[in-house]
């Protein structure tokens, strides 16, 4: 199944709504930095991988826009760790 992620920039946050729950991942932005904070699914919707698909949106986002990445929330490292094709908009010393 496919999700529709947008980027509701009034709220800093990526999301997407499903069964009429909305599952997000926060950020904050200055600049070319955009600081990612939180990450949170609804309990009825976990286990659909829509954090997983929310965080690929925004780390998308964060290329296309050649933003500087810093991952705060622990779901959005863990999963820039996972996938290495999103490490390089991470900071070396982050």
């Amino acid at each position: 199944m496919t999700y529709d992620v947008t980027n509701n920039q009034d709220e800093s946050r990526f999301e997407t709504t499903v069964d009429g729950e909305v599952a997000v991942a926060e950020y904050h932005q200055e600049g070319k930095r955009i600081t990612f904070t939180h990450t949170l699914v609804p309990e009825k919707l976990e286990g659909r991988g829509l954090a997983g698909t929310i965080v690929k949106a925004a780390l998308d986002h964060a290329r296309a826009e050649k933003l500087e990445v810093v991952p705060q929330c622990a779901f959005v490292a863990s999963y820039i760790k996972r996938h290495p094709e999103y490490q390089d908009l991470v900071r070396a010393d982050d």
